[in-house]
């Protein structure tokens, strides 16, 4: 009869590694959703300045808590609002590939 001790061992090295991956992975969508739920939150709040005869760009970035005012984009024009936000990420250039954007609309308060 062989044992497999060394087996199980070998197995739960190889195996620690993929489950932190995947619960990385997994972090990183669950903040990337949270982002977008921000970006919503965010435009929409510019468009309420626009119906209410206000400026939209201190409005979004008032939304927005702390670590993603300043590097959001917010761009007005003809009522429309459009926040664009990076998540937070390990790496620069995943934070850019997942970038989110919302952007909401309102008719301007004179006209």
């Amino acid at each position: 009869m062989r044992r497999t001790g060394g087996q199980a061992s070998l197995e739960l090295l190889a195996g620690v590694p993929a489950l932190l991956l995947a619960a990385l992975i997994a972090f990183q969508l669950l903040v990337t959703v949270y982002t977008l739920h921000l970006a919503d939150g965010a435009a929409e709040a510019g468009a309420l300045a626009v119906a209410a005869g206000g400026d939209a760009e201190p409005a979004a970035r008032g939304a927005l808590p702390g670590w993603a005012r300043d590097g959001a984009t917010v761009a007005v024009g003809a009522g429309r609002v459009e926040v664009a936000i990076r998540p937070p990420a390990p790496l620069p250039v995943v934070s850019g590939a997942l970038e989110v954007t919302s952007d909401a609309w309102a008719r301007p308060a004179d006209g």
